[in-house]
């Protein structure tokens, strides 16, 4: 080797987006993201190289994010792209697979966020649906019970187990490997909800142990979001009105609001890590507020009403 010259050791880079991909996941998985996490991030990339398998030499790589990034989209589904393939970019910008994150720099749209405000009458009617004389009815009334009452995403509701209920207490604890946001919480529950769960653990099969979710299937196995919807799916059917998991979520955070709730307690509530969220569900109780207001001020009654001037035609 001549004087003066440094020996550059060039890394190994994976040959193949799937490769990257891969080794990417077990990266995340070292941080301890949910399964849930990983499964999206593994989706996003896929989806984005197998749309556009030549963006995987870096020649090519700019063109065909920018390409994508640019196509007619929602907000919501613009930020999810953006905030997953960002992240697999990043990554391999320090491990020398790409020379520069395409994506860095770019901020998220701004989402107003989808927020679904179910009526009462709406939410009385359909806990009379399921049929509790069944173990998949008294599941699925004791859930909604539980989702009405906490607001508790269905993810995190799926992963309960007999332990974190403390029916003297009256409370469940979301622990941390289940959060969402890796941080646990414990809520308030009310009687109802407790008797309803008490309910629900008394019909389990003998032979489950206590490692089987509170909220399972028939067979013991755990709910997801695909059971899960279906399921509402059912009910949405004989209801007449379209019920999605999140809907019910959505419906507490409102009614929460709407019977007197402070914003910074349903924060904690739902487990958001800012009050950007929060404030989506506050924006709509205001907008009630003002129209009651337009309403139904007194002033309505003691100011005489303003007489209209009617245009005159020559």
């Amino acid at each position: 080797m001549a004087k003066g010259k440094v020996l550059r050791i060039r890394k190994e880079v994976p040959a193949t987006w799937e490769e990257a991909r891969q080794q990417f996941l077990w990266w995340k998985q070292g941080d301890g993201i949910s399964e849930t996490t990983l499964n999206d991030y593994r989706y996003h990339i896929g989806q984005f190289f197998k749309r556009y398998p030549q963006a995987y030499d870096p020649k090519n790589l700019k063109k065909c994010v920018l390409e994508y990034m640019s196509q007619d989209m929602k907000p919501a589904t613009y930020n999810i792209r953006l905030e997953y393939l960002n992240a697999f970019f990043k990554w391999c910008v320090q491990e020398g697979i790409f020379p520069e994150n395409p994506l860095a720099g770019k901020k998220k749209r701004k989402d107003e966020g989808r927020v679904v405000n179910l009526d009462v009458e709406t939410l009385k009617q359909l806990l009379t649906l399921p049929d509790r004389k069944t173990f998949a009815g008294l599941r699925d009334y004791a859930l909604f019970l539980l989702t009405m009452d906490t607001g508790i995403r269905p993810k995190e509701a799926f992963s309960l187990l007999l332990d974190d209920f403390n029916f003297k207490a009256l409370q469940v604890t979301i622990r941390r490997e289940t959060a969402k946001t890796r941080v646990s919480r414990t809520l308030p529950i009310s009687p109802a909800t407790a008797n309803a769960v008490r309910e629900l653990i008394a019909a389990r099969h003998p032979s489950w142990k206590d490692n089987v979710p509170v909220f399972c299937t028939v067979e013991g196995m755990p709910l997801n979001r695909n059971s899960w919807g279906y399921r509402l799916k059912m009910y949405s059917r004989k209801l007449g009105v379209k019920v999605r998991p999140y809907d019910l979520r959505h419906a507490f955070a409102i009614l929460y609001l709407r019977s007197g709730g402070l914003e910074l307690s349903l924060q904690k509530t739902l487990g958001h890590t800012t009050l950007a969220m929060t404030r989506r569900y506050a924006n709509l109780v205001e907008s009630d507020l003002r129209r009651i207001h337009a309403e139904a001020s007194p002033l309505n009654t003691i100011l005489p009403k303003k007489a209209r001037v009617v245009k005159v035609r020559g």
